[in-house]
């Protein structure tokens, strides 16, 4: 984690505070500064009274009066003070979300979105956000408690010089044992949220719709429960331990301050007796040693909790000053229209050095307008060749050029703005079926024509247009966009698809994009039936004819019109060609439609 000092911080803070809302700061600074000055006034106008009741000296009516005020100033203050606190509250987490997510948007590519460290310290910057402006309360708490307890200070010194020195040598155990323990539950923190992310995880599969029938059929809902409760009793262990430690030493500061307390009062009651004492002095003793105490508690806690949340905030700053993951030039490059195609030169790539090479000197050609196929088994790299083409990871060596422009010298929105794709783990956006295909082209998501033009072509707008809203229709059940007005049935019509029909919505959103110079379909077929797998690739084959188009699927007779087919093999190209070519060699991609052509013939016999 970065190094920030807590100034640094705190201004950040204050920043955001300031622009979020800088009317409510000046109300809850003056309201807090305000109820500073009220202990220290009522202990002297209390003084002030019972002298000039017992003694005759002083103003009973002006010292009552006084008292008076302080009470309605008393009573008025805190709801000032909480209603501007809640206020900041609202404003400030608002701006420090919007923030901390649009700095999210600044990493151009999947790298720290596949970082479990980024992951967890991304989370405690959300924890940030809620408790952000406690920062500036607790700054504005820290100056309101030194106000007080410099007022109770000079009260004592008046009386007791030696009191006053006692009272503040206990600041320097006080305020080294607080911080310490600020520091012991930000590393418990810390050191736990691994554990609550497993325990997060666990939670969202016992309540998720995609795994209930898994854990029905299988019987593993109290395995997994376990689980979460382990993680959860992982984590109540160190809190408890931090607890535990925090008990004992708050005590033993709390037995110190008794015993000073107490033998302050023993001092004083003596000094009445013989007379060095006034009764108004005697009373304003007693106020100032548990009100300087009570101040030096306060304001070495506040100091405490201040240092706690920083260690939060500086997630949060580190979240939000993170560099992009990838290089983006200042001056960029223009991107030319694609017109002789898109080569990978010498293309070398691993997700970092402790990782395997997943590509390993990979050099192909795309010709523009033409189809190619990207065919292998398992863990081959074909995913993550469309990830380098996307530009969501570069090369480790190697380039990959477009139309003779590196696309790392290029703006990458300006790059998959020329690019649409089918992803095999497509999303299914808990929206409307008009969002989930408008999705694909945000400038057209209201043109419901457009909208439907690309569900025809992906052939899922009857579907969609039958649904009970129509396309209106939340394609989801975890919650309703209707508002309270609408009838129970409006609010009954969300509607969940089948994993073919989501697939065809996925290829529909693909296609909202208009004319993409390159369409990459990663397995647009997997999970549909024959039928609709026939269906669906004429539909894509009409939609990129003369179009430049990446296919991948591990069901060879969907690409075997390709223009060309490339085999890969431990990150390589072990061989390339037309269907009808590779057929004829004999080898890997002979083998493998083989294989399944074959498993086809037995089924049909069978």
């Amino acid at each position: 984690m970065a190094d920030r000092s807590w100034p640094r911080a705190l201004v950040a803070v204050a920043e955001l505070a300031w622009r979020s809302s800088p009317a409510m700061v000046v109300v809850y600074a003056a309201a807090t500064l305000a109820q500073a000055v009220l202990p220290v006034a009522t202990t002297w106008l209390t003084k002030a009274l019972l002298d000039a009741l017992t003694t005759r000296q002083g103003s009973v009516l002006g010292a009552a009066l006084g008292l008076a005020a302080c009470g309605l100033a008393a009573g008025l203050l805190p709801g000032i003070s909480t209603y501007a606190n809640s206020a900041l509250g609202r404003t400030v987490g608002l701006r420090a979300t919007d923030r901390l997510f649009a700095a999210t948007e600044r990493f151009v590519g999947l790298r720290y979105f596949e970082d479990p460290d980024f992951l967890d310290r991304l989370r405690l910057g959300q924890q940030a956000t809620l408790t952000c402006h406690g920062l500036l309360g607790s700054a504005f708490e820290s100056a309101r408690s030194t106000l007080t307890l410099a007022g109770f200070v000079g009260a004592l010194t008046v009386i007791n010089p030696w009191m006053t020195a006692i009272v503040l040598v206990t600041l320097v155990p006080t305020l080294a044992v607080q911080l310490r323990l600020a520091r012991q539950r930000t590393a418990m923190m810390w050191q736990t949220s691994p554990a609550q992310r497993r325990e997060f995880f666990y939670s969202q599969l016992l309540t998720s719709e995609e795994a209930a029938k898994e854990i029905r059929l299988f019987g593993v809902g109290a395995f997994l429960r376990g689980r979460m409760v382990g993680e959860r009793g992982r984590v109540n262990v160190a809190q408890r331990r931090m607890d535990l430690r925090q008990l004992t030493m708050n005590g033993a500061l709390e037995l110190l301050t008794a015993l000073i307390a107490g033998g302050g009062l023993v001092w004083a009651g003596l000094a009445a007796r013989d007379g060095a004492l006034s009764v108004g002095d005697v009373v304003m003793f007693a106020g100032a040693v548990a009100g300087a105490q009570l101040g030096l508690n306060t304001l070495v806690q506040t100091i405490a909790q201040i240092a706690q949340n920083l260690q939060l905030f500086r997630h949060y700053l580190d979240v939000t000053e993170t560099a992009p993951d990838l290089p983006v030039p200042v001056k960029t490059a223009p991107l030319p229209a694609l017109t002789r195609g898109i080569e990978l030169r010498d293309v070398w790539f691993r997700y970092s050095d402790d990782h395997p090479w997943i590509l390993r000197g990979l050099t192909l050609s795309i010709p523009y307008g033409e189809a190619v196929a990207l065919v292998g088994l398992n863990g081959a790299g074909k995913s993550t060749l469309v990830k380098l083409l996307c530009r969501f990871y570069d090369p480790t060596k190697g380039a990959i050029l477009w139309d003779g422009v590196d696309i790392r010298d290029v703006d990458p929105a300006e790059l998959r703005a020329r690019v649409s794709a089918v992803f095999q783990d497509h999303m299914s956006y808990d929206l409307s079926a008009a969002e989930n295909v408008g999705l694909g082209d945000l400038r057209r998501i209201e043109d419901r024509p457009a909208v439907e033009r690309a569900a025809r072509q992906a052939g899922v707008h009857d579907l969609l247009a039958s649904l009970p809203q129509g396309y209106e229709t939340l394609l989801t059940r975890v919650f309703f966009g209707v508002s309270e007005e609408e009838d129970d049935d409006a609010r009954a019509a969300g509607v969940v698809l089948s994993g073919g029909q989501w697939q065809r919505v996925a290829i529909a959103r693909a296609l909202m994009r208009d004319q993409p110079e390159l369409m990459i379909l990663d397995e647009p077929s997997s999970g549909l039936d024959p039928e609709a797998e026939y269906d669906i690739h004429a539909r894509t084959r009409a939609s990129r004819a003369g179009r430049t188009s990446l296919l991948i699927s591990h069901r060879l007779n969907t690409v075997r019109d390709a223009d060309l087919i490339v085999v890969l093999e431990e990150g390589g190209i072990v061989e390339q060609g037309r269907h009808d070519e590779l057929m004829g060699q004999q080898s890997v991609y002979a083998r493998l439609f083989t294989l399944q052509s074959t498993g086809y013939v037995t089924e049909s016999a069978e």
